[in-house]
This record gives C-alpha cells, structure tokens and sequence, in this order.
C-alpha cells in the first residue's frame, strides 16, 4: 500500500508531502483529520527558524512551521500522545515533516518542515529541554524550493519565548488536500 500523499498549495507555490502512517500512525492520522476535516482553513505558516534569527537559543535549527497558531483556535482537536523518533525509526533530515508542541503528548494542529538535517529535533537531542525530541510523521516530496522562499521571509517582533522568528507577513495556505 503506498503512503498518503498531502498537497499543500501556498500563495508562494505548491508542496507535496508524503506520510508515514507505518511508523508514526497516530500523528499521520491526526494530520490526516485536520486535512480531511478542513481544519486548515486559514492557515499559515508564520514562523521561520534560520541561523540568523535565533541568537537568544543554544541549539540552532533551521525549520518553517505553520497551522492555525499557538493560541487557543475552534478548529483545534485535542492533543495527541507524543511518538518520539526513539518509536518510530524517523529522523529530522531535510524536508522532514514533523509536529511542534511545547511538552510532551501536547501536539495539535502545527507542523514544521526542517531545513537541512535537524539531529537536535530528534529523541535524545537538545532543542527542547525534556529530550523527547518531536514526531516526524512525513517528508516533501517536491516543492523543497517554496520551503526555503518561506524561510527567507522577514522575521521580527519581540514576543517570547521566540525572538525574532515570526515571520512578518505569513504566508497564506490556500488549501490542504490529499493527492
């Protein structure tokens, strides 16, 4: 059986994503509800990570993310159990999809997409203080050139805990569907 595929069309250009439900099921199944449930109407991706803009961390990463924001939102699902790459066999390598959260078993609606291979993001690494590392749940497929436009977009603001990072014009995702 092949591996869904997820189309997502940005005002920058398209991406195609495919899943891992094998190894990551219940963060495949999760993304896969928001997609097929439209629960992505609205979306950006309003955050880019790159080695210029994150001078406060003492791990550097370089990632993009999107979904519909930290905050609080009616079109977000309760959280899901953390599957650590410890779990699934998955590592954070380029174009590597993966579920931000700030603790374990935390995860809801966003996403991040490395830049490059991202070893810190993975079980045991040091970005996030508890070690857990994140769930890589998928991999672009093609359209790693609109990540890297996103990640090149202006940063600024002062908001906590993330300096620097949001991007000041978000990037529309017109829609997110499977292919």
């Amino acid at each position: 059986m092949e591996n869904p595929r997820v189309s997502i069309q940005t005002e920058l250009g398209e991406m195609v994503l495919e899943l891992f439900p094998g190894q990551a099921p219940i963060t495949v199944a999760n993304f896969l509800r928001y997609v097929d449930e439209n629960r992505y109407q609205g979306a950006t991706f309003y955050r880019a990570v790159r080695l210029d803009n994150q001078a406060q961390s003492p791990v550097k990463i370089e990632v993009i993310q999107g979904g519909l924001g930290m905050g609080e939102h009616p079109a977000k699902l309760p959280p899901i159990p953390l599957e650590t790459t410890a779990q699934t066999g998955l590592r954070h390598l380029d174009g590597t999809l993966s579920m931000a959260r700030l603790e374990p078993d935390s995860a809801h609606s966003e996403f991040f997409i490395c830049i490059g291979n991202q070893p810190e993001l993975d079980y045991g690494g040091k970005r996030n203080p508890d070690g857990q590392g994140f769930a890589a749940f998928g991999r672009v497929v093609r359209g790693m050139e609109v990540v890297r436009q996103i990640q090149q977009r202006p940063t600024g603001g002062d908001t906590p805990p993330v300096q620097g990072q949001w991007i000041l014009e978000p990037v529309k995702i017109l829609s997110i569907r499977r292919v």
